[in-house]
């Protein structure tokens, strides 16, 4: 067993510091940024811009309100709403997944090109199948997947 010594302690500290700032400061600030735009994109292309967005929330879960109006005057029925709504859902999973493909990607060719470092791990290698895996009820059942599940 290494004696800890003070130089020891703070390479590794400082190491561990690193690796947190980059996974929860960038990283995960990034996916997070990727989940939501995708969300409120998809409001967006089916009439709820942002804007519009806030406050609605007791309105959007009403089962009684069937006459909601989007950003463009358009009424959506309850049914349709959890449609979209389950819809940004599965999209929002979705975009976290790609995401962390990206990501991984690009922890591993930090200072290689991909060629240089090929795809020779097999935890890596796993990880990004079992990533194709967890989208697969996605391709499979629509974007609804979670209103599928749930039912």
């Amino acid at each position: 067993m290494i004696p800890r010594t003070t130089t020891l302690a703070s390479i590794v500290t400082g190491v561990k510091k690193r690796l947190i700032s980059i996974a929860y400061g960038q990283i995960g600030m990034m996916q997070a940024t990727a989940g939501f735009f995708t969300y409120f994109v998809i409001l967006a292309e089916n009439g709820f811009l942002p804007m519009d967005l806030l406050g609605i929330r007791v309105l959007w879960d009403d089962k009684y309100v069937n006459d909601l109006e989007d950003s463009y005057g358009q009424q959506w029925t309850y049914e349709r709403r959890k449609i979209v709504e389950f819809t940004c859902h599965t999209a929002f999973f979705a975009s976290i997944v790609i995401v962390q493909w990206a990501d991984l990607i690009i922890c591993k060719t930090r200072r290689n090109s991909i060629i240089q470092q090929g795809m020779k791990n097999r935890i890596s290698s796993f990880g990004l199948f079992e990533r194709q895996l967890a989208c697969f009820p996605v391709i499979m059942l629509g974007m609804t997947f979670p209103k599928n599940v749930s039912s």
